[in-house]
């Protein structure tokens, strides 16, 4: 898989300028949601390089990442005369630029495009890595690729509009990066002022986040081995997503993770010993920030169903991502179910459910 080129913007029109340079092209598009498409779009539509880009707009928010939208994505590139030596611009946030990468792979065996990730879960998890997809058959990421964008433009005022919900969805992330890598790291996101947030701290704070995916993904990018540290949390954080959107209460996917990780890091605590004071330090910062994801006990068979078709899985063994220690990662574990249903007792014990 080739190396996409992260840049954290200090002129994002200079990097945005460069990174177009460095795709010659025939045509260029830009896809952006309905919400990018008002709030950040008129940042760029200056620039004599946009000016001539075909505008393509989706709907917002993760319910459209389906099927149909990926085909109407691809129906406007070939009404609007696409070649595979096309540019795609994705503006916007995780949705878009897991579906608009998606799209780019897969049109004519695969176009070049560019991530301009606006929200804070895109910047250190979605844009980053080359994963794309869409969720398929009432499961998360089910149908995707391994296509890495050309490069990941990271300018962090697009984070200035972003309201606390969004923000914290991808702080979740963050803080999952900070948990398999170092401790300083999490003890800094732990103690960072989310109430009175100061962006310039932030941005390294983000900078730091996308270096600790983006040496894991270098490593191992197709996600044999290693890389398997970021879905920390995932397990069950996915399987969370998937009861929520059955049952018509969809969830941002940050906020799942968090969650995801209060059970993970118990079942860490289980079997391989995470440290008691970190991992209730950790949940305390997650009740504290994301709330509660309210199931019962008559729930834990769903939601185990659906973690048995976790892409991580091997012959339908549940597979996991746990810590012995912050930074000290064990891939490729496993939980029976009477393990899982306790981990499920914990979490509903110790958020209060």
């Amino acid at each position: 898989m080739s190396k996409q080129e992260v840049i954290l913007c200090e002129s994002l029109e200079k990097s945005l300028i460069h990174a177009i340079e460095r795709c010659p092209h025939d045509k260029l598009f830009i896809l952006t949601d309905e919400h990018t498409r008002r709030l950040c779009l008129p940042a760029l539509e200056n620039l004599p390089e946009i000016k001539e880009a075909v505008s393509i707009t989706i709907g917002a928010e993760d319910v459209h990442k389906t099927l149909e939208t990926l085909a109407s994505v691809w129906t406007a590139l070939s009404n609007q005369g696409a070649t595979r030596h096309s540019l795609l611009i994705n503006l916007g946030g995780g949705m878009v630029t897991d579906l608009g990468g998606f799209a780019a792979a897969t049109f004519k065996r695969g176009m070049a495009y560019i991530n301009l990730p606006t929200t804070l879960l895109a910047m250190v998890d979605a844009s980053v890595g080359g994963k794309t997809g869409i969720n398929f058959n009432g499961l998360k990421n089910e149908i995707g690729a391994f296509a890495p964008a050309s490069s990941v433009l990271i300018e962090t005022d697009f984070l200035r509009t972003l309201d606390a919900a969004n923000f914290f969805s991808g702080y979740a992330e963050m803080l999952k990066h900070g948990l398999i890598s170092r401790t300083d790291h999490w003890a800094e996101l732990l103690n960072f002022d989310t109430a009175h947030i100061d962006y310039r701290v932030l941005k390294q704070l983000v900078g730091q986040s996308v270096q600790v995916k983006e040496e894991i993904v270098a490593q191992d990018p197709y996600e044999k081995g290693i890389r398997k540290a970021l879905n920390l949390g995932h397990t069950v954080g996915h399987a969370f997503e998937s009861l929520a959107l059955a049952e018509n209460r969809p969830v941002l996917h940050g906020y799942a993770v968090a969650w995801g990780m209060v059970c993970e890091l118990y079942l860490s605590h289980l079997r391989v010993g995470f440290p008691k004071d970190k991992m209730r330090q950790t949940i305390q910062f997650i009740k504290e920030n994301y709330g509660i994801f309210h199931f019962d006990c008559k729930k834990y068979e769903q939601l185990y169903a659906y973690m048995t078709h976790d892409k991580k899985n091997t012959s339908g063994i549940i597979n996991f991502t746990l810590l012995k220690e912050i930074g000290d990662i064990c891939i490729n574990q496993t939980a029976d179910k009477e393990t899982i249903f306790e981990m499920f007792d914990f979490y509903r014990e110790c958020m209060g459910v």
